[in-house]
Parts: C-alpha cells; structure tokens; sequence
C-alpha cells in the first residue's frame, strides 16, 4: 500500500507535463534515495549550499549558485539580492528602500503573473515597450533603447524573462544594463531543455539566472536554482537563511567569501519564507548531475518513443510535434468534443490529466515528461476506447 493509498488521495497519470498543479513529475531513484538519506541527518545548511554551489558550478559554469524552494523563490531572492546587495542594513529593511532605488525595469510583452515575485521583496516594476507584434497591428516589440531610457537612479535591476519569443535580445539587454552598472535578473524556469541552456544565458549576460528544479532536471518539485554572480548569490543565499546567530560564531564558506566582509550580520531576512530543505537540497544535487551529464540526443528520444507508444495504441491519427520537448496533439475537429474527451479521461481511474492549452482548438495536448512508458500506453487504450 502507498503513501497515497493511506491518505485517501487517487493518483493520476500526468500528461500535462512537469506542472505543479499535477504535483510535477516522476524522481528518479537515485534522486529519491539521497532525499531520503538527507533525511536521516542533521548538517550546517551553510556547509550543504557550499556543496550544493560546487555543484551548480559545474554544470552551469555561474561563480556561485544556490538552491531555492523552487523559481519563483529564485526571482524573489534574486530580486532581494539586486535590491541589497552586501549590505545588511539595506537587507533589514527590504522590502522597503529609503533611497527608492528599487525599481525594476521589465519589457511589457515579458510581465506574467510570476514577476510578482519581485515586487515581495520591494521591487516596483517599470514597464517598457509597446508589443504591437502580439496585439496584431504591427511587428515591433520593446529596443534596447527604451530600456536604456527609461534608466535612472531609482533603477535597481533589469528583469528579463527567457525565451523563444523573448525581445530584445538577451546580450543587447546586458549590454545595455551593464553599461549603467545593473544587474540582469534572467527568469529561466521552464528553460530546459536543452541542457545547454544551463550556460547559455550567462554566457549572453545574465547577472543571476533562475531554473525551475523540479521540470526537465527531475529534482524536486519544490526545488529551484539561482545561479550567477557570486556577490549576488551570496546576498539572495543570506536573505534566505536561518540568521538568529552570534556574529563572532558565523564563518561562511569560500563558495560564499562576499559574506566575509559583512559589518555585522542582518536578522531573518525577507527571503526566509523561500527556505528550502536538506532533502530538496540533496535531491537536485543529484537530479542536476545527471540531467547535465545525459545524452540529450537520447532524453529526447526517449520521450519521443514513449508518445509513439501511446499512439500506436490509441489507433488514432495523432501528430507528435517537434522542439525539445515533443508533445502529441489529438484533434478532435472541436472544442465541445475536446472537452468532452478531456472529461472523459480524467474521470476514469486512473484519472488522466492532459494539456488543454489549445482545447479552443479542439486539440488535447500529451506530453511525456511526467508519465512512464507504461502509463503512455494506457493513455494511448482509454483514447481509442473513448473514440469507439
């Protein structure tokens, strides 16, 4: 009998993918196993993010990386670092800033409802641009030299959310910010893959770089990575710690040496509800080494052959489409019958949950990340059962 089984609560097959409402996706063994060693131990939880930072390192060539309760613990500790740096009086007093530099600039085409994370730890967000190639009546988005005027000296960091649509260009934003001495904060939670991501936006000038733990690299699901600049992960590290502590009894590790040079030590900080866990910590530690270390050319393939599975045993005309990620579209001519299919599956037993982002096109989406081969090809029966 299972966990779930005991508490009453009926799994599901996720086909949606490694989203949290669906409780993300399926650990590997040897991630669940160092979690559950973690837990069985006590340890400095200083002395385990210097780990956990040698770690990142190696994976994403940043200075300095630590591990969060997830992205979005990652902005907000990212943005409370650019709002502080070093200086614990400023970090004491987040989210309020005496001197009003606390402003974020952020290209209006990239808001989403997950940069509120920036404004918690006092961040105010300036919007920039006009999107007309979303709007429809033309094909322009934010320059980088709007982002350049709309700098002054209550500007704290630069916002910029990754991805294939993202405008300007990551490398013409850095240039732009670090000509006026700010920081990139780049939000890169649904990333990966490809692994070379990792790298990639550092390399193109991010100052701090945040991923989802919990998706592609198969950690935890309340797991994340900062990355970056050292002096700036070392301050998000600090506004997350546990700090009712004597100063003459801190000595932080040579990952986080920026914290050395501190006057004195501030109190809990704003942060300290992002804290993550000994066990989430071990747990991505090992997720993040084997997702780098995988064949990406095989990852893919394997997922690839997980939707064939579920398409030869629909019977149905299912496309698989490309991208890192391939996904399998079941388009069922309209919305009604879409919505009907999707109810269907998800009130079988098992439940399964698919993707309903283009249900207004009569198309359900599966994507393979979150399920097991096995459970792909039960998928693949209860569709052809519901067709008949």
């Amino acid at each position: 009998m299972s966990i779930y089984d005991t508490l009453g609560v009926p799994t599901v097959i996720n086909a949606c993918g490694t989203v949290t409402r669906m409780s993300g996706g399926i650990m590997a063994p040897e991630v669940a196993e160092a979690m559950r060693q973690a837990s069985v131990a006590c340890v400095d939880m200083v002395a385990l993010q210097a780990a956990a930072c040698r770690v990142i390192r190696a994976a994403t060539g940043a200075e300095a990386g630590i591990v969060t309760s997830g992205a979005s613990a990652a902005i907000l500790l990212g943005a409370a670092a650019c709002l502080a740096g070093l200086d614990p009086a400023r970090m004491n007093a987040l989210p309020a800033v005496a001197d009003g530099r606390c402003e974020a600039i952020v290209v209006r085409s990239q808001r989403n409802m997950y940069d509120r994370a920036l404004v918690v730890p006092g961040a105010r967000i300036v919007e920039v641009g006009i999107p007309d190639r979303y709007s429809g009546p033309g094909v322009r988005d934010a320059a980088s030299w709007e982002i350049e005027a709309a700098i002054t000296p209550k500007t704290a960091f630069v916002y910029y959310l990754a991805g294939a649509q993202s405008r300007p260009r990551l490398t013409d934003v850095a240039a732009v910010a670090h000509a006026h001495g700010l920081p990139v904060l780049v939000d890169a939670a649904a990333q990966l893959p490809p692994s070379c991501n990792l790298q990639r936006f550092l390399r193109e000038g991010a100052d701090l770089v945040a991923f989802s733990g919990g998706k592609a690299i198969g950690g935890p699901q309340s797991s994340g990575i900062l990355a970056g600049r050292a002096d700036l992960v070392a301050s998000a590290l600090l506004q997350m710690l546990d700090l009712d502590v004597f100063d003459d009894v801190w000595a932080p590790p040579a990952e986080f040496a920026g914290l050395r040079q501190l006057r004195g030590l501030p109190h809990h900080g704003v942060g300290r509800s992002c804290k993550v866990g000994k066990e989430e910590i071990a747990g991505l530690c090992v997720a993040l080494q084997r997702f780098a270390a995988a064949d990406p050319k095989a990852r893919r393939a394997a997922w690839l052959a997980r939707l064939e599975g579920l398409v030869a045993a629909s019977g149905a005309a299912i496309s698989i489409g490309g991208g890192p990620v391939p996904v399998a579209a079941l388009d069922l001519g309209s919305e009604d019958a879409a919505t009907r299919m999707q109810r269907a599956l998800a009130g079988g037993v098992p439940a399964i949950q698919c993707g309903l982002g283009r249900r207004e096109d009569g198309i359900l989406l599966f994507n393979p990340v979150a399920m097991t081969d096995e459970q792909a090809r039960l998928v693949g029966t209860r569709i052809r059962e519901e067709l008949a």
